[in-house]
């Protein structure tokens, strides 16, 4: 077993469920724990099949309420890719200026240093990304009559509907994200499995209304992500992510 496997294997064995496993939960537990963000892709095209594999994977997540309002624009053609690229330059440099300026807490600065290059690398090479998958959704309007207004400030009481009414916004925003990132986490997933690299980001939202143009998107479909993918050029290793133990408050905080 080379380094890289037997890194995964410890990384598995820390997070997996002390019974013994089952050969899917062991391939699933292994995938998960060795999906890096993998940024420097190969030119090569993704086949459109394997990029079904991938949006089959997405709309298999959970959606609230059933209510399945996503949509994934797939974006494969060359000159689309070159019309985003300028966009997706300017975002990153924004990132890069502000929030991604500095390592995070618990980074050392080496590390940060490998993984802004990476970032920079797929900035100058996104004309040349094989494929982009950018999720939305659609909120539909909420059917909600008198009576059940009612109900919902009994249920909530006073302070309830106040603190409601004063986080409505941060709500939907939730409520939208909520079904929309775990089909994003399964197209992730599905990648790592088939191989390919992928990684998930939300800098086109600094110029969301001048990406929904470039490809076409309705003015009142939201968009939450862009999500590059494509064969890896390096390989899969394991993720560093903190200690279970540093995380977990049981039954309080």
């Amino acid at each position: 077993m080379n380094t890289e496997s037997t890194q995964a294997a410890s990384v598995q064995a820390e997070s997996a469920p002390s019974a013994e496993l089952s050969a899917d939960a062991r391939a699933l537990f292994s995938t998960m724990s060795t999906m890096r963000a993998m940024r420097r892709l190969r030119p090569e095209p993704v086949p459109d099949e394997t990029l079904e594999q991938l949006i089959q994977a997405a709309v298999w997540g959970p959606s609230g309420g059933n209510m399945q309002c996503y949509e994934y624009v797939v974006v494969t053609d060359r000159e689309v890719m070159a019309r985003l690229a300028p966009l997706w330059k300017r975002c990153v440099d924004a990132y890069l200026a502000t929030t991604g300026k500095y390592a995070p807490k618990g980074m050392d600065d080496a590390a940060y240093g490998r993984m802004v290059a990476a970032i920079e690398y797929q900035r100058d090479h996104f004309a040349d990304t094989p494929a982009l998958v950018v999720p939305c959704y659609q909120f539909p309007e909420p059917r909600i009559e008198e009576e059940g207004l009612v109900a919902y400030a009994q249920a909530l009481g006073p302070a309830g509907v106040e603190h409601m009414t004063g986080t409505q916004t941060r709500f939907q925003a939730l409520a939208e994200g909520s079904c929309v990132y775990p089909g994003v986490q399964n197209l992730l997933l599905a990648a790592r499995a088939l191989g390919l690299a992928a990684n998930v980001t939300i800098w086109h939202l600094m110029l969301e209304q001048e990406w929904k143009e470039a490809l076409g998107i309705p003015e009142d479909m939201q968009t939450f992500a862009a999500v590059p993918v494509g064969w890896p050029q390096g390989n899969f290793g394991p993720v560093r992510r903190r200690p279970v133990a540093d995380v977990i408050h049981r039954d309080r905080w």
